[in-house]
Order: C-alpha cells, then structure tokens, then sequence
C-alpha cells in the first residue's frame, strides 16, 4: 500500500509539475550567472501581460532584489515581433462584462508590478524590441536602462480603446521634454526606431540582431556596477549606425507641439489646432476626434496631476481612473470597436467633449478608501 500510496504521490507531484511548466512557459524566469532573466512567453498574443504573468515576474524580482548573487535584472520578450504589446485586454473586458474581481486584480497586480521595477535597487535592462505598447512600456520604462532597437515601435493608445496611459503614464509621460508626452498620450502617436531613444523612452539605441551578443556579455560581466552596465550598454550603444543620420521624426513639429498641446483643457487643445490650421494640426484634429472624449479628458488631468507626484502617488491615481473606466461605457465599447469586431467605429457616450462634465471626472479621480491600491 505504501508504494502505491508513494507512486500516486510521485504522479501527482509531476501533474503538478507539468501544470505548473504549462502556466509558467507564457514567462520564463532563469538565473544566467549573475543576471536574472525574465523572458515573456507568449509570442502568439505579441507577449501581453496577463494576470498570471505578472503573479509570476512580481515576487521574482522582489527575490532577485534580496539576492546577493544576483547583479542585475534582464527583461525580453520571444517571437521576434513584440516585446510586450500591453495587458490581456480582451480577458479584463470579459471579466468586466460579467462583473468578475479580475477588473480589480489585474490592475492592482500590474501596477504593484510597475512600481517594484521603479523601485527596484538592482540595475534593470529591458531589451524593448519590436512593439512596446501599454503594458510593455510599463514592465520597462521605470527600470534604469532601455535598449530600443530598429524594429522598435512605441505607443501609449489606450484613448483610443476608452481608457488612458496608465501604467505609470502619468508620471513618466510628462517628464518628457516640452509638451510630447502630452501629444503622445492624447494621439496614441506610435514612434519607431532610433525616434524612441530620441523622445526619451529608450536610453540605448542596439541593433536588433546584436541583442544576444549584448545579452551575453551582460551575463558575463563580474558583479557589475550599474556603471559597468552603463558602459557595456554605451559600447553598443556608440557602434550602431543604423538610422544615426536621420533628424527626429517630430522635429520639425516641435514647436507646435509644445505650444498647442500647453492648453489647460482639451477644449482648448481643439480650439488652438484648429485656429492653427495647419496639416500637422488638422491631421492631430483628425486623431483626436476619433478619441473617447471621456479618456482624453482623464489623460490630460492624469498627466497634468503626474508631472508633480511621485510613482507611486501616479499608480494611485492610476488605479482610481481604473475602476471608473471599468465601471463606464467607453473601454468596452472602445476594445469592441478596435480589437473584437474591428470596425474602428466606437459609439462613445458622451460622445462630445463639451458633455464631459468636470464634476464626472472629479469623481473619477476621488480616493477609494479601503478599495484605493496599496504599494
């Protein structure tokens, strides 16, 4: 009896196992020398985060923080195409449809996640090739390095699916230089290539194909410093010619970008791009109008509020707009439009800027008590 009572426990310890591998391949978490290395699995979905990843990367990193032979922490993503395109939309609008605690858990998870790599005391090198949407910006942009490469392609588009930039958008978006933050989370502009380390989202500029040339050598550096890091990342960095003579893509634009988008109210954005008049206004006037009036309005406020708040007091603030929108029309209405039926044609309510009262989005950033996001 013993023995079978031993094989049953050896199998079910191995369907445990195996269970485990199968939730556990959509990220990979292994220990290379003295690196951490966290490899986001879901190449099908362009590597979005879903709520089990995150359980999984979380208390991972907090460990690898406390290990003294760990010396840095490494983030990628598979596939070729992505390294993160944004969060499980589609399983948190399910979710929030049929009124199930994920709308709460999933952002509590993510933004909790956001702030331990913001927080984090070991050096942090998120290797952001290929898309870097939404969520992916989050798991990278509040580490120490960014290593951008050609096939890099940026964008913050949540006011087009009802929602706004979170994940730390608010913090990191307008400490941009002059107004771009504001023009890149109110437009959804996606910016490529060397263009992501020219706007300051990147610090280090890699070909694509030298990334596990760089990975290794990361690897093999000896108890690294962050200056150690800095210096390989740099060494990359100086020898990639790619794209090194091409001038800013909003260059040109600079200009109006920082005086149209200074306004105090969105209101005020459309009124100034269409006294402007020009084709860079018009075309922004274009891509604004097909915005959730409700998101942009949230954005600009999140945005103008982030500029002076810390981190965390911005993930805070995050989580609030977060239930609202769950708790709204627009972010469902916003993922049928663009990622379930596709016919790009939202129905927004209200539909008009004017019909967003102040007294709506008040509430929408107002404390939630026991229910506000603990970090």
């Amino acid at each position: 009896r013993l023995r079978a009572l031993n094989r049953l426990q050896v199998i079910l310890q191995h369907l445990k196992m195996s269970k485990q591998t199968d939730s556990t391949t959509e990220v990979l978490l292994e220990k290379k020398g003295g690196a951490g290395i966290i490899t986001l699995n879901r190449p099908k979905a362009l590597n979005a985060l879903n709520l089990s990843m995150i359980q999984q990367i979380y208390p991972q990193i907090k460990t690898w923080e406390q290990d003294p032979e760990t010396f840095l922490i490494i983030i990628k993503g598979t596939g070729g195409k992505a390294f993160c395109a944004g969060g499980d939309i589609r399983a948190i609008t399910e979710a929030g449809k049929v009124g199930d605690k994920l709308t709460q858990d999933f952002f509590i998870g993510e933004y909790r996640l956001n702030n331990a790599i913001g927080t984090c005391k070991k050096p942090y090198v998120a290797l952001i090739d290929g898309i870097t949407m939404g969520g992916g910006v989050g798991v990278s942009v509040h580490g120490h390095f960014r290593v951008a490469t050609e096939k890099t392609v940026f964008a913050m588009p949540e006011t087009a699916i009802g929602l706004f930039p979170d994940v730390g958008g608010g913090y990191f978006l307008p400490r941009l230089s002059g107004k771009i933050g504001y023009y890149l989370a109110l437009t959804g502009c996606r910016l490529k290539g060397r263009d992501v380390l020219k706007v300051g989202i990147a610090t280090h500029f890699v070909e694509s194909e030298k990334l596990p040339a760089l990975e290794k050598d990361l690897i093999a550096l000896k108890s690294p410093s962050k200056e150690k890091i800095a210096d390989l990342l740099n060494s990359y960095h100086m020898k990639c010619t790619i794209d090194q003579e091409k001038a800013f893509v909003l260059d040109e634009h600079m200009e109006k970008i920082n005086s149209l988008f200074s306004a105090n109210s969105m209101e005020e954005i459309v009124k100034k791009l269409k006294q402007d008049g020009s084709p860079f206004a018009m075309k922004q006037l274009e891509t604004i109008n097909k915005m959730s009036p409700t998101s942009l309005k949230l954005t600009l406020r999140q945005l103008r509020e982030g500029a002076s708040m810390s981190l965390q007091e911005v993930l805070r603030m995050e989580y609030r707009l977060s239930q609202a929108c769950m708790k709204g029309h627009d972010f469902y209405e916003g993922v049928r439009a663009v990622l379930i039926d596709k016919d790009q044609s939202p129905k927004w309510k209200p539909a008009a800027l004017e019909e967003v009262s102040d007294e709506f989005v008040d509430n929408c950033f107002k404390p939630l008590g026991k229910d506000d996001l603990k970090l």
